[in-house]
C-alpha cells in the first residue's frame, strides 16, 4: 500500500532522519504528481519557495527515499530517471512519442512470477511490466496534423 505523508515523516524520524521543509516540500510534489516526475521536474516545482535550494539537494533526498523504499526509481532510455511515490505494484503505459507515463492495475499479471518461477526454475521475487504506445494527446496532435496535411 502506498504511504501517506504522515507514515513517511514518521518513519524518517523514527530513523532519526531530520524532517526539514524541502523533504516535506519533496514529498508532497511526488505525492500531488500522476506523472512520475524527473529530479529536474521536481526542483523546478518548488524552486520558487527554496531560493538557496540546489538540484543536488532534490537529487540526494530523492535517492534517500528510493533507498527507504518510499519512492521508486524508474529508468527508461531517454537517460532521464523519473519517480513514482506509488509503490504498489502496477504497471506503466509509456509514450513512445512525448514519454508521458500512466499507471494502471493488472491483477492477472501477478501469475507472470508464478509462471516464471515454474518455467525457469528461479525464485521470482518481483517484476514489472511496460507497454509501449502513443497516448490520447499524441494521438489528438498526430491526427490533427494528419487533418491539416490531407486539406
Amino acid at each position: 500500500m502506498t504511504a501517506t505523508l504522515d507514515s513517511i515523516i514518521h518513519s524518517l524520524k523514527k530513523k532519526n532522519i531530520r524532517i526539514t521543509p524541502q523533504r516535506t516540500a519533496i514529498l508532497e510534489v511526488l505525492i500531488q504528481s500522476k506523472n512520475h516526475p524527473t529530479a529536474e521536474e521536481v526542483y523546478k516545482q518548488i524552486e520558487l519557495d527554496f531560493p538557496g535550494m540546489s538540484v543536488a539537494t532534490v537529487y540526494n533526498n530523492l535517492r534517500l527515499f528510493t533507498d527507504l523504499g518510499f519512492v521508486k526509481e524508474m529508468s527508461y532510455g531517454d537517460n532521464a530517471s523519473r519517480f513514482d511515490f506509488t509503490t504498489d505494484l502496477h504497471y506503466h503505459a509509456i509514450c513512445s512519442k512525448c514519454g508521458k507515463i500512466t499507471d494502471f492495475h493488472y491483477p492477472n499479471l501477478d501469475d507472470v512470477e508464478i509462471a516464471a518461477s515454474k518455467l525457469t526454475g528461479y525464485k521470482i521475487d518481483s517484476h514489472r511490466l511496460e507497454v509501449y504506445g502513443l497516448c490520447p494527446d499524441c494521438q489528438e496532435t498526430e491526427s490533427n496534423i494528419n487533418k491539416t496535411t490531407n486539406s
